[in-house]
């Protein structure tokens, strides 16, 4: 078997097959418009709604008299100080129930506490998330035993950091590759290995760790000053300076067999599965950043004048403003919505919780881009620079810089679109089978080929009309009405556009990872579309026609984007490019990298630190 083979062998085996629960988003990609699962959406409890307010009151008010972020900034580092105050809150066990001594609050205000201190100090919401959405609490409520939660929960809770270590210096998101072993000795694993970019494992208490047992992977609780941990250095990045990543070291570590997560070669189906609502916090910060950059936006496009006129009068930067506005509005929506559907537990949200992440990382960046271009020189220069001659210290460029991190962290926007697009074309490969299996054998390319046809007999009809075409479809929402009237058609074409690259690729179609991509990037520009109405429609009862006058601008931008999307489906140069690709990674266009001189400094493109003192530390 070829290593393309055995990894995404590994992979078919770590995802959950079964869908026992219904799903907005794979019935969006099927062509189905099941709007009665996001709408009305489902409603907290009362009680849990005012402890999660006074939360996130109590939050704020921390924020304000006890953070310092240009400090964070400027210090690479989140003062201990800090730290113990938002445990002593109860920010590290925010999602943890009670039982186990933490706030037991909904994912809601989990991600509405992310959202505003997103806002303020990115590093900082990156301890929080880390710590809670991919670290030990998540795992263990999930697949823990009752021992293992009594044990770890608690501290977890209490503000002892967790960290999640997965990646290797040769594995990213190819599972298949890594090399770090856990071997069953008596009563304990011993494990050896480096982990890369162990978000918090410079600090952490506790930690989640990923590694071989025999073929499979397996996950362990191990306690962070176990002996034979060496964490080897605290990386630094362009932006989240204040973020404790390292690289960690395990040689010959010892962990009581009773800290293994689940059982045996789960390892990665409880990695993925806690990600169906880990991922949750990475569009909430997204969210908390471009709500910030509506205000800076506001306020310097009043503020500066060019030409006898506010800047944000010129139409060339009030379209930046609508699009940071829309935008923001959208982001916020695909998040609560996501969140509240989370809470709410009726329906499967892998697919909405990857899409929400997708497209919120995608889009803030390019509304913090935006941004910085819209504040012009000052948005390129730092906010102590800024404040040291004389004026607002904006953090504009390095609220940029730190937004970047969000299209790779848990799992690149490439990568995403792949896992998406497995999930979201999974009828069509349960009903296919063998048929599109070219080592597939006639008797069963048959049974195959009988069985696809009573599926698509049933399905393709479908698709030719729906409530999209009628005028008075979704009158309840007013003037968005026209809108989910085009997320419908868009849904069903979305769904006969998948059909035909399957009818013309068939097995080929998993490796045409650009067309793919592009059937993703619609689904979720119809899913960030269908939340903002459902939003604006809820919001308008308070709030009047203002949510609306947002919602209507979002999906005129949306639409635009999705129109331009279909046509590349299959007006593109993907072919083109793919050859040009090959021919410069075969050399052939070296003459091209002549007339310039490299900076990099000298190493292997792969490696890891060799000696030195273990640079972990205790928060004291």
């Amino acid at each position: 078997m070829s290593e393309y083979a055995k990894a995404r062998e590994l992979g078919e085996q770590a995802r959950e097959r079964e869908w026992a629960r219904p799903s907005f988003a794979k019935q969006l990609f099927l062509g189905d418009l099941r709007l009665d699962l996001v709408h009305p959406v489902p409603a907290l409890p009362d009680e849990d709604a005012e402890r999660g307010e006074e939360f996130v009151r109590r939050l704020r008010r921390f924020l304000e008299t006890h953070v310092d972020p240009a400090q964070i900034e400027r210090t690479a580092l989140v003062p201990d100080e800090v730290v113990k105050g938002l445990a002593g809150l109860g920010a590290f066990g925010i999602t943890i129930g009670e039982d186990y001594g933490g706030l037991g609050l909904p994912y809601l205000y989990y991600c509405r506490a992310l959202m505003l201190v997103g806002s303020y100090s990115p590093a900082l919401a990156t301890l929080l998330s880390a710590h809670q959405s991919i670290g030990v609490p998540q795992p263990l409520k999930q697949f823990g035993t009752e021992e293992q939660k009594r044990e770890f929960l608690p501290r977890c809770a209490r503000g002892e950091i967790s960290a999640f270590l997965l990646t290797e210096p040769d594995v990213g998101s190819d599972p298949a590759r890594l090399s770090t072993t856990a071997v069953r000795d008596g009563d304990d694993y011993v494990i050896d290995g480096v982990k890369l970019w162990t978000t918090n494992g410079v600090i952490a208490d506790l930690l989640v760790v990923m590694a071989r047992t025999g073929e499979k992977i397996s996950a362990f609780v191990v306690e962070g000053d176990s002996p034979g941990i060496t964490v080897k250095r605290r990386n630094t990045f362009m932006g989240l300076r204040g973020i404790e990543n390292g690289v960690t070291e395990f040689s010959q570590v010892r962990v009581p067999a009773r800290n293994l997560i689940g059982r045996e070669g789960q390892g990665l189906k409880i990695a993925l599965t806690t990600l169906n609502t880990g991922r949750l916090s990475l569009p909430a910060t997204c969210a908390g950043s471009a709500k910030w950059a509506v205000k800076i936006a506001r306020e310097w496009g009043n503020a500066r004048v060019q030409w006898g006129r506010k800047i944000g009068e010129h139409e060339a930067v009030a379209t930046k403003i609508a699009f940071i506005a829309a935008s923001a509005y959208a982001l916020e929506a695909v998040c609560e919505l996501t969140a509240r559907m989370a809470d709410d537990r009726r329906n499967d949200i892998r697919i909405e919780a990857a899409l929400a992440k997708l497209y919120a990382s995608e889009l803030s960046y390019r509304v913090l881009d935006e941004l910085v271009q819209l504040r012009g020189g000052r948005g390129f220069e730092t906010a102590e620079s800024l404040a040291a001659r004389g004026e607002r210290g904006v953090p504009a460029e390095q609220m940029l810089r730190d937004s970047r991190i969000n299209r790779i962290f848990e799992g690149s926007s490439e990568i995403m679109r792949l896992l998406i697009t497995r999930e979201a074309v999974d009828a069509h490969l349960t009903a296919a089978g063998e048929l599109i299996n070219p080592e597939a054998g006639p008797k069963e390319r048959a049974q195959a080929l009988r069985r696809a046809s009573r599926f698509y007999a049933r399905w393709l009809p479908s698709l030719v009309t729906g409530a999209g075409q009628l005028p008075t479809a979704f009158a309840g929402f007013g003037p968005l009405a026209a809108h989910l009237r085009f997320v419908e058609r868009t849904s069903r074409k979305l769904a006969r556009a998948t059909f035909y690259g399957m009818s013309r690729w068939q097995g080929k179609l998993e490796h045409k990872q650009s067309f793919l991509g592009r059937i993703v990037d619609i689904g979720a520009e119809t899913f960030a579309m269908t939340a903002v109405c459902v939003k604006a429609e809820e919001d308008a009862r308070d709030l009047g026609r203002r949510p609306y006058e947002l919602a209507d601008t979002f999906c005129r931008q949306a639409r635009l984007r999705v129109d331009a999307l279909f046509d590349r489906l299959w007006d593109n140069s993907d072919g083109h490019d793919t050859r040009l690709a090959g021919y410069v990674l075969d050399g052939r266009y070296t003459f091209l990298e002549e007339g310039v001189l490299d900076p990099s400094i000298d190493g292997p493109w792969i490696g890891t630190p060799e000696g030195g003192e273990s640079v972990r530390r205790k928060i004291l």
